[in-house]
């Protein structure tokens, strides 16, 4: 692998292949889990476009504004015991012709629309200060403005029980609405906080927590416009998408981002020229590479050992790119409400040379 400076990228110019559509349906998602015994949902070459439905498994904090007939029979024919053991919706999974375990999946996010007008926040029982709060959740609705791009609270309301049931459907009263948040917009930036590849893993994976498949990442820049490179771990990679925001916070502190869905336009390129450990991120901007650990301590010292090769292939010695990750880098908490927690770290892109290449 080539480490690129600003204007250059590990994006090779790829003719589009073929455009699939794929709904999501109660065929097509997958609830709270990876499995690589599943059948795919949709088998690609590389280099196709699939315009895909991703869906929020927060619909329910208010069905009559975030679902539609067609999550109605999500819902309706997903039984609660088959939502296990994580809780995130997964539309897939997709099956890429000649993926071996080794390969790296280059995913080009090209557009994410939301669906609906409105998304939910949970201040849940895994968010950090639950306690502080008297162990109460509560639910607050968001309106989205398309043309201010931006979101405001439109009412939040108290749960007496805490979210144990994935898909949770809550009928809130009028009465029991209150007004949060007025005069305060938040900018809308739609992005997914979970997708991947399956794990080599017997039996079904949670979609809680991130890993080196991927997985619930939860950073708020995988969104249009940006490029996730994604290791192959079985045969045809089977990659699935769900866990649909609208916007998020570094650090998810509450326990959710905006959760809303999204109507979601990517292509998927195979490559065998370069290989990376864990799930990393390119933007106009930045190299953005993924840690995660039990502790912060130990999520950002696995970020810091993957920048440390990916600065390597950069062509430098580790002692000149442990001198740069300190003074050009930053370290940012992605989340602490997965179990896993986890830190990225983002490296400009345009400090480096132009042209320059790793020394043979």
């Amino acid at each position: 692998m080539t480490f690129m400076c600003e204007g250059e990228t590990l994006r090779p110019s790829v003719v589009p292949g073929a455009l699939h559509r794929l709904d999501a349906l109660p065929e097509t998602i997958h609830w709270g889990y990876f499995d690589a015994a599943r059948a795919p949902s949709l088998i690609i070459s590389s280099g196709d476009l699939i315009q895909a439905e991703a869906v929020t498994h927060h619909a329910g904090d208010d069905p009559h504004l975030m679902m539609d007939d067609k999550l109605w029979q999500i819902w309706n024919r997903t039984p609660e015991s088959d939502r296990t053991p994580g809780v995130h919706i997964m539309t897939g999974p997709i099956y890429i012709r000649d993926a071996k375990p080794g390969d790296m999946l280059e995913v080009r996010y090209l557009s994410m629309q939301p669906r609906f007008r409105h998304g939910s926040n949970l201040a849940a029982h895994w968010g950090q200060l639950y306690q502080e709060f008297d162990e109460t959740e509560r639910v607050t609705i968001y309106q989205l403005d398309a043309d201010t791009n931006t979101a405001q609270a439109a009412y939040a309301y108290d749960v007496a029980d805490k979210y144990l049931t994935p898909g949770r459907i809550t009928y809130c009263p009028e009465c029991d609405r209150r007004m949060a948040l007025q005069g305060v917009r938040v900018p809308v930036r739609p992005h997914l906080g979970t997708a991947g590849v399956a794990p080599d893993i017997t039996g079904r994976v949670s979609t809680v927590p991130p890993g080196l498949h991927g997985g619930n990442i939860d950073n708020w820049r995988i969104g249009a416009g940006a490029t996730m490179y994604y290791r192959v771990q079985v045969e045809g990679g089977l990659f699935s998408i769900g866990d649909p925001h609208i916007s998020q916070g570094d650090g998810e502190i509450s326990g959710t981002a905006i959760e809303a869905s999204l109507n979601v336009l990517f292509q998927i390129i195979l490559r065998k020229d370069f290989s990376f450990p864990s799930p990393l991120l390119e933007t106009p901007k930045n190299w953005i590479v993924h840690g995660f650990g039990d502790t912060l301590n130990a999520a950002m010292k696995n970020a810091s050992l993957d920048m440390l090769d990916l600065l390597g292939e950069k062509g430098l010695s580790r002692n000149d790119a442990y001198s740069l990750m300190s003074v050009a880098s930053d370290f940012t908490v992605t989340q602490v409400v997965d179990g896993t927690q986890g830190v990225h770290v983002r490296m400009p892109r345009n400090i480096f040379p132009s042209g320059a290449r790793k020394a043979d």
